[in-house]
């Protein structure tokens, strides 16, 4: 009955929405220990939330329920060299997010894990404010405030199994529901397959799935490796925006895998690292480049039409965990990350002001502390550093002035576990 309750709270909690923008729009980790060592937590099985990061850690894991709450404070910021005559900025308002997460785990045997997962993705929720001096008009050249909201919420029920005693695989279906609403895109509305689709409708949501499957083997006494691989996430079109996004509306999450390895170095100390690489560029909503509009005649919401310019990324993360006591674990962590926005593709920065996912570094902070009933209170922050892209508007009737987006972002977390 508790984990029913915790559950629906997840769910409900998770429409309200979130806002991730560490590694395009994936999260920098997940689980509140994993975000402690930048997101390196492909080889360890430590908390429930192997249905986000490697199904087959659930084999290792034991009976557990894990429950937890990021406070994420974006800060983006777009401006424009000169399209209006004089330099201009503008800020996003919407700053802060509760972003909750989940994850559950039962043994059903020494061999065989049962549980599931659940988790946000995010990153493209702005709220720029009309532009000062300009009557109502933002920095793209709409009316009114200029955003988008995107929630991803999934649930990820999955299964473990021990096919050695210290070699293990896994399987979770992914289950996502996402919801977005876009407004202040009316300068577009000439270069749209379906104006009527393409801004100031509101919220529109959709379903899809996909599978993430994985593998993790204790080579050594003290060596862990693991391997997961998560196919592309086939999502239902959002028709109140088919004249927005490529191929009528689509949006779906592009495919990405990740390898880790794990090492003891003493009793105390253990250091991972992991490799992630997210394909942005097979999804075409969010890889073709702005120049299909212009140079290939594709107006938005089409097949081939533009979309955000995103390339594939390669991510690096860097954890360790030194155990202080028997009571107290400490954690600290630095990633990076290739730019999925290119500062050399002309355009590719103007429709990006709706998306500034530009953050490359990050370093984290964590800890765990262990009750006397043996639930564990887990907290962990994370700081991303400011980065920017600059790259000229791709010509009439755009401008060729330059636009600049640039971010910086912190969160803080905290998660309860419970042992049972």
């Amino acid at each position: 009955m508790k984990f029913t309750r915790v559950f629906a709270f997840m769910a409900l909690a998770g429409l309200a929405g979130s806002a991730y923008a560490t590694n395009g729009y994936f999260s920098h980790g997940y689980g509140m220990k994993a975000k402690g060592m930048a997101g390196a937590s492909t080889a360890s099985s430590d908390d429930a939330f192997g249905g986000a990061n490697n199904p087959a850690s659930m084999a290792f894991a034991g009976n557990r329920l894990d429950l937890g709450v990021d406070l994420f404070s974006p800060r983006r910021e777009a401006s424009n060299a000169g399209d209006f005559g004089t330099p201009v900025s503008s800020k996003s308002d919407s700053n802060y997010f509760l972003v909750p997460e989940l994850g559950y785990n039962h043994m059903v045997n020494n061999d065989l894990a049962l549980g599931v997962t659940v988790y946000g993705n995010g990153g493209m929720n702005t709220n720029y404010k009309a532009l000062s001096g300009f009557g109502n008009t933002n920095i793209l050249g709409g009316q009114g405030k200029l955003g988008v909201d995107l929630m991803q919420l999934i649930v990820a029920p999955t299964a473990a199994y021990k096919i050695a005693p210290n070699h293990s695989i896994g399987i979770s279906p992914l289950i996502g529901y996402q919801r977005f609403k876009a407004y202040g895109l009316q300068a577009f509305n000439s270069y749209s397959a379906s104006n009527a689709n393409l801004t100031n409708n509101g919220y529109d949501d959709s379903f899809g799935y996909g599978v993430r499957i994985g593998y993790m083997g204790k080579i050594t006494p003290t060596v862990t490796i693991g391997a997961a691989y998560a196919s592309k996430m086939n999502f239902q079109e959002f028709d109140k925006y088919k004249g927005l996004f490529a191929e009528q509306g689509d949006f779906d999450i592009p495919e990405n895998y990740n390898l880790g390895a794990a090492w003891d170095v003493t009793p105390t100390v253990k250091l991972a690292l992991d490799y992630q690489r997210i394909n942005f560029s097979k999804v075409p909503s969010v890889g073709n480049p702005v120049t299909n509009l212009l140079v290939l005649g594709q107006p938005l919401g089409s097949t081939n039409g533009p979309g955000f310019g995103y390339s594939n990324i390669n991510v690096w993360k860097l954890g360790t965990e030194y155990k202080y006591s028997q009571n107290l674990t400490l954690r600290a962590g630095y990633s990076h990350s290739d730019n999925p926005i290119s500062a050399s593709d002309t355009g590719e920065t103007m429709l990006n002001i709706l998306a500034p996912a530009v953050i490359k570094d990050t370093a984290t902070l964590g800890f765990t502390y262990t009750l006397a009933s043996g639930n564990e209170l887990t907290m962990a922050y994370m700081h991303g550093f400011k980065n920017s892209v600059s790259a000229a508007r791709p010509g009439a009737p755009f401008g060729t002035q330059v636009d600049t987006i640039e971010m910086y972002q912190n969160s803080l977390g905290i998660a309860y576990s419970w042992k049972m």
